[in-house]
């Protein structure tokens, strides 16, 4: 992985409900940091906090686990990703504090401090298989709604035809 001078490195400590970042320049200096929601305006929260700096690379720890929801979203919006292991991260918790106590701001630095000094993690891409999954899943979600729009127009016919009944009959079906 190339690290230019210029590259400030953000750190995601993710989990279900929230993620945790922290973002550090080359010299492991705090630039910023944050805990955003995992929902889309949490999402949107946390792209628009990185925004300030323009040539960024994304840490996410446990990128095939937990953080693979997170990771992939980045991807999909044409960030550059990369995969901290939790092992890694967890023996710069333990080297730099002294101790193995876990914060989600310790989490994310050290994912970010990881990521300064490893040259060699996995640079996430996104996959043909993810983009086809999504293909589908946009079709379901179409169809579905097509359904539900065509059910409704329906009952809203019924309803003129047979007063009182429509509701009744297109529901026990």
């Amino acid at each position: 992985m190339s690290q230019d001078v210029e590259h400030v490195i953000i750190g995601v400590d993710p989990h279900k409900l929230s993620a945790t970042i922290e973002a550090v320049d080359q010299q492991e200096q705090l630039l910023g940091s944050g805990r955003f929601t995992t929902d889309q305006a949490g999402y949107t929260a946390m792209r628009k906090y990185a925004k300030s700096w323009p040539k960024r690379i994304w840490a996410v720890e446990g990128a095939n686990g937990v953080g693979r929801p997170v990771a992939q979203r980045l991807l999909e919006d044409g960030e550059h990703v990369v995969d901290v292991p939790a092992k890694l991260a967890a023996r710069v918790r333990l080297f730099d504090t002294g101790h193995i106590r876990k914060t989600d701001a310790r989490d994310a630095h050290s994912i970010a401090i990881v990521a300064v000094r490893t040259k060699t993690l996995r640079v996430l891409q996104v996959g043909g298989e993810l983009e086809a999954l999504r293909m589908l899943t946009d079709r379901r979600e179409a169809l579905t709604r097509r359904r539900v729009q065509t059910v409704d127009r329906l009952q809203a016919l019924l309803a003129e035809l047979l007063p009182g009944q429509a509701k009744r009959d297109i529901t026990t079906g």
